[in-house]
């Protein structure tokens, strides 16, 4: 499942996304393991994932590239018992990268051969195709990623139009292959490698197809695909554990003063 971008905020586009994702798995408590290695591993999107699949009577857990040398795991076995693997924004070159180092791209590789429920947003949601369009480098650029899905990805379609130019001009010029784009709060669930529904959590988000001109060389063509609008979600959960431990302790940090914030391991 591609998305193009969201977060672990209980806000109503996102907790709607994260129905979806969980009514795609066929456990009454899903294991879901988040993958935060594009954005560095941030204790604070962690614990909002933790309570956000705890709300939905998952068993979370996630795994920390930047954090081995204290939290030590065997990559392969804890993801390939997963239900889902739910992966993060952030710089998707970096997150290639550091995948590669580890051999994680080959043990996701394996996850999606055996049925493992792949999804993210942002970098998160680029990484599964042959290529996204990244601004880890600065200015957006195609970047190469897994190559589960043919085709190429563009996220915050309408959000970033400098993303959305770079991506338009490399599918033109043929330097990476004709896609799927999202805006911020779509999604496409992609089986067997065809688009079986684009969803939307918002009533302005949109995907598209977007695939060279062969009227005008060089230009592209795009594609306004229809969207499923996702119900609204169900408004009397309570923040997870989770949440509530990290809201406890921002707020004695805060207590302490300026001094002693981002002191974290």
């Amino acid at each position: 499942m591609a998305i193009g971008g969201a977060e672990f905020q209980m806000r109503p586009e996102n907790e709607a996304l994260h129905d979806y994702i969980v009514s795609l798995v066929d456990s009454p408590t899903p294991r879901v393991c988040l993958m935060p290695t594009a954005s560095g591993d941030p204790q604070d999107q962690i614990s909002a994932f933790h309570g956000a699949m705890e709300r939905r009577g998952c068993i979370p857990s996630s795994i920390s590239l930047f954090r081995l040398g204290d939290r030590p795991i065997d990559f392969a076995e804890h993801l390939l018992e997963q239900d889902a693997i739910y992966v993060t924004g952030g710089s998707m070159v970096n997150l290639m990268a550091l995948w590669r180092e580890h051999g994680i791209d080959n043990v996701m590789r394996e996850a999606h051969e055996g049925g493992i429920l792949l999804c993210g947003y942002s970098a998160g949601s680029m990484c599964w195709f042959e290529a996204g369009v990244s601004r880890g480098g600065g200015a957006p650029a195609a970047v190469s990623g897994i190559g589960l899905l043919a085709g190429s990805h563009c996220v915050h379609y309408s959000q970033d139009p400098a993303r959305r130019e770079a991506y338009r001009r490399s599918v033109g010029a043929a330097e990476i292959p004709p896609g799927l784009a999202l805006d911020d709060h779509a999604a496409a669930l992609i089986r067997d490698g065809e688009l079986v529904e684009a969803v939307r959590a918002t009533e302005a988000a949109g995907a598209f197809r977007v695939e060279p001109s062969a009227e005008a060389p060089g230009n592209v063509n795009e594609t306004t695909l229809e969207t499923r609008l996702l119900p609204a979600s169900a408004p009397d959960r309570e923040p997870g554990l989770a949440e509530m431990r990290e809201l406890r302790r921002i707020q004695s940090e805060r207590r302490m003063g300026p001094g002693r914030l981002g002191r974290r391991s």
